[in-house]
């Protein structure tokens, strides 16, 4: 694609985001919208974000179970940026005024001891370099109009992220067994849908190393420090104001958030 058209389209998720204004669909307006030139209309995003003074605090993985790949009609994972002013606190209130049409995620988060470069990393490697867990919630938000996505619109879109609230930060020990460890999404109160680490790729450790692969054909790799969202281990809830989420993990605890 071409370079003048892939900072466009930049622009126009930066602005759509900013503003909280919908466009059509990337891919019908860009038939030539491959993976390639998405990742890089994402990339052209993030230079924008950096640009204007948000800070790059991890990654994001969507696409690794079967309940949102079922819900998008997307059959592969796919990443995206996590920025500073993303960041929610623990129980805090998001404004829905500020986002288009969210949905929440619950997830388990990995924070890294050491970097990781692909290619032909593992989960074993994962969990290796893996110095805490916890757990967390992953607001999706879509710039593309209704949630109308094929995969090279999430992946342009930032991997249709929009917020994340951190749960309490646990020293990861190899007693924790992420495949078996439940969640239960609570709304307003009331189950809206359970999972486990099994339903992660497998494996939420799986879908780290998926990560840390994927970018290093692009260039990049996984950072000590960084905060990397595994991918959701339910359906994703839609959000309306008023209600409060709380995710509720066997052994690692709980999150919540408010929506005003």
């Amino acid at each position: 694609m071409d370079a003048k058209i892939v900072a466009e389209l930049g622009r126009e998720i930066y602005l759509a985001e900013q503003k909280a204004v919908p466009f059509e669909p990337l891919s019908q307006r860009h038939p030539d919208l491959d993976p390639s030139a998405a990742y890089a209309v994402q990339e052209e995003y993030v230079r924008l974000r950096t640009e204007h003074g948000a800070r790059l605090v991890g990654r994001k993985i969507g696409c690794t179970s079967r309940a949102i790949q079922d819900l998008f009609g997307i059959d592969t994972p796919d990443y995206g940026h996590l920025f500073d002013d993303m960041v929610v606190p623990a129980g805090g209130t998001i404004a829905t005024s500020e986002l288009i049409a969210p949905m929440v995620e619950p997830e388990i988060a990995f924070v890294l001891g050491h970097d990781l470069h692909g290619p032909n990393v593992t989960a074993e490697d994962v969990l290796a370099a893996t110095v805490r867990v916890l757990p967390a919630l992953e607001i999706i938000d879509s710039r593309i109009r209704d949630w109308r996505i094929v995969f090279a619109d999430t992946v342009a879109d930032n991997g249709s992220s929009s917020r994340c609230v951190f749960g309490p930060e646990i020293p990861y020990t190899s007693d924790f067994d992420l495949v078996a460890e439940w969640v239960h999404l609570r709304r307003d109160g009331n189950e809206f849908d359970a999972g486990s680490g099994a339903d992660v790729l497998g494996h939420p450790a799986t879908a780290v190393a998926w990560l840390a692969n994927a970018i290093a054909e692009y260039g990049g790799a996984l950072r000590a420090g960084d905060y990397i969202l595994s991918g959701s281990m339910t359906r994703a809830a839609p959000v309306l104001p008023g209600e409060t989420y709380v995710a509720e993990f066997a052994t690692l605890g709980s999150v919540s958030c408010l929506f005003t």
